[in-house]
């Protein structure tokens, strides 16, 4: 476990550098086309805050983007039951407990963000509340602690908000190479005119930004999601000393057919199952962020405890 933590905050600290160099790298070479210094004095400005914000504020923009509220402990008898749960598993775990959020959406899932065990949140649908049993909702909780303990969310959430933020920068530089002011307004003829060599530029690096931002992205994903998404469940199961509660939980999430309302592909690999229904391709498959539901069911299932 310890091993584990090491590596996640190592891959933190070689991600941001990262974002770093290609934000500062982008914003060099601009300021040498046009000859603008201040280009680059903005760059770093912004790549230097983007990152001090994914560190400490990304989880926040994450639980807003999905529709989270927090669950209180003067809430409904339901919900308290479920605080309930989770503090006999952190204290069981040694954790400290963390905020609890509910997403109101039929579809059952669960993440769990932060970047470290004393500033975690795990989120939970309506959807896996009510279709669970205790046993199971309590393997899946244990999974998303398993993913705090492990700092799995640190990564997890650094990686999400830098990644968003490389897509938003590369709509920004579509936008701007189309002569669209940031008020949404086309330029001039005069300035089209004026700044069609500089319009083109822009375009060759905002193609650049949009071919490569997904697939950096799912690049990604596919170092760090699955492979974290077995050792979860290892750990999840020796916490609850019960691996056929979370097997069963998986088994049920796999049969359901509802789509989460508000999932997208930024914090797809966050979730304890892909939120994207599949069609079951080999393709799919190789390129998905998350293992085979069935393949992390016999692990499970193949545990001695």
């Amino acid at each position: 476990m310890y091993k584990q933590i090491t590596a996640n905050r190592q891959k933190t600290f070689w991600l941001v550098l990262i974002f770093l160099a290609v934000l500062i790298g982008v914003g060099y070479a601009a300021s040498i086309y046009w000859d603008t210094p201040s280009i680059l004095f903005w760059a770093v400005l912004v790549s230097v805050g983007m990152s001090w914000w994914s560190y400490f504020a990304g989880d926040k923009a994450i639980l807003t983007l999905s529709g989270a509220r927090e669950v209180r402990q003067d809430a409904a008898l339901k919900e308290t039951q479920i605080v309930h749960l989770v503090e006999n598993l952190c204290i069981t775990a040694g954790l400290p407990l963390p905020k609890i959020f509910l997403i109101t959406d039929p579809a059952p899932n669960a993440f769990a963000v932060g970047r470290d065990p004393q500033h975690a949140s795990i989120a939970l649908t309506t959807g896996i509340v009510d279709k669970l049993t205790k046993v199971e909702l309590e393997g899946v909780i244990a999974h998303e602690l398993a993913h705090v303990k492990n700092y799995d969310i640190l990564l997890s959430t650094v990686v999400v908000t830098l990644l968003g933020v490389i897509v938003l920068i590369a709509d920004w530089m579509g936008r701007a190479s189309m002569g669209i002011s940031p008020r949404g307004a086309k330029a001039s003829f005069g300035q089209r005119d004026d700044n069609q060599q500089n319009n083109g530029a822009l375009a060759i690096i905002a193609v650049i930004f949009l071919i490569l931002a997904p697939i950096f992205a799912r690049l990604i994903y596919l170092a760090i999601s699955r492979q974290r998404e077995y050792l979860a469940d290892a750990s999840g199961a020796l916490l609850t000393r019960y691996p056929e509660g979370l097997a069963e939980a998986l088994e049920k999430l796999t049969a359901d057919r509802h789509q989460l309302r508000l999932a997208n592909r930024a914090t797809a690999g966050l979730y304890i199952v892909n939120p994207f229904k599949k069609t079951g391709t080999i393709i799919e498959e190789a390129l998905s962020t998350h293992p085979p539901l069935a393949k992390r069911i016999a692990a499970l299932r193949s545990m001695n405890l």
